[in-house]
């Protein structure tokens, strides 16, 4: 386990806990939590350290510097099970962006429940779709929930989201949030400011007030589970 976000992913996988948990454990804010899956955060220090650590069941110098025993006096049998969690040679793990994201007037992440929770990809796969193999963390899963993005998007489709982009990077399809409420939509740059679309036209562009649009993420891929 080369990095912190790695280090996280397995901690929080063994742990059974949310990300959303995980920050309340820690007394900091949800992006934050997210900032430290996303490789954004490279280090763990002073009270984070010791609560993230405490929080997840680790030691704090494995959470901190990869060094060590991830657990003091693990047996054998728990070492077995925290392996099969690990991601497969030559696959990518692609872990949950917590809650679900509406595609009609938004939903709160918490309450709802994942389709899916990961995915693990072959690297060569990951490479032909995306054109480059991304750091642990980066791109993670979320759930469409709502009719706004048909046909682009169907509720209950799997969306890649790539948790590095929390900015405006041209038009286009984003995680983004209004009032505490998750979406995945179209964000276009207009004369008078920048707009939040839908591609049902049964549901009107809008431009949201000045500081209430916060983006999560930009979305990039979809996975349908459909009928034939």
């Amino acid at each position: 386990m080369t990095t912190l976000a790695e280090r996280l992913t397995l901690a929080i996988e063994r742990a059974k806990i949310t990300k959303a948990e995980l920050a309340r454990r820690v007394g900091i804010s949800a992006p934050s939590v997210n900032g430290w899956f996303s490789g954004k955060a490279k280090f763990l220090r002073g009270e984070n350290l010791l609560a993230a650590a405490k929080a997840l069941g680790v030691s704090e110098a494995w959470l901190a510097t990869g060094k060590g025993q991830m657990l003091s006096g693990t047996d054998p049998e728990e070492w077995s099970s925290i392996r099969e969690i690990e991601t497969p040679p030559g696959y990518v793990r692609f872990d949950l962006f917590e809650g679900g994201a509406g595609m009609g007037t938004g939903m709160v992440n918490h309450d709802y429940p994942e389709v899916v929770k990961t995915i693990e990809v072959a690297e060569w796969e990951v490479r032909r779709k995306l054109g480059y193999l991304p750091q642990p963390g980066r791109i993670q899963i979320i759930t469409g929930r709502g009719p706004s993005m048909r046909p682009k998007l169907e509720d209950g489709d799997i969306v890649w989201i790539d948790a590095s982009c929390d900015y405006f990077d041209g038009d286009d399809y984003y995680l983004i949030n209004i009032g505490g409420e998750t979406q995945i939509k179209m964000l276009q740059k207009r004369g008078d400011g920048l707009y939040v679309v839908s591609v049902n036209t049964d549901f009107p562009a809008y431009r949201p007030d000045v500081g209430d649009l916060s983006i999560l993420g930009k979305a990039l891929i979809h996975a349908g589970l459909r009928k034939f």
